[in-house]
């Protein structure tokens, strides 16, 4: 039950990685937009938080 919430868990930040890829990749042809890159690199931060957590999630359950 625990390996299913981790790997559904997985999955949304994956599917969230892609719209985020997609969304930088939009922007890039577009002029330069103040606002979105802050929201862009705290978006990305909060991303880099939750990777640790699953990883800490991960290293918990392989004990």
């Amino acid at each position: 039950m625990e390996n299913e919430r981790v790997i559904l868990a997985i999955g949304r930040i994956e599917r969230a990685l892609s719209r985020i890829e997609t969304a930088k990749q939009a922007a890039s042809k577009q002029q330069p937009d103040a606002a979105l890159e802050k929201r862009h690199a705290a978006l990305k931060e909060e991303m880099k938080q939750a990777i640790h957590t699953i990883d800490g999630l991960i290293a918990r359950q392989e004990r």
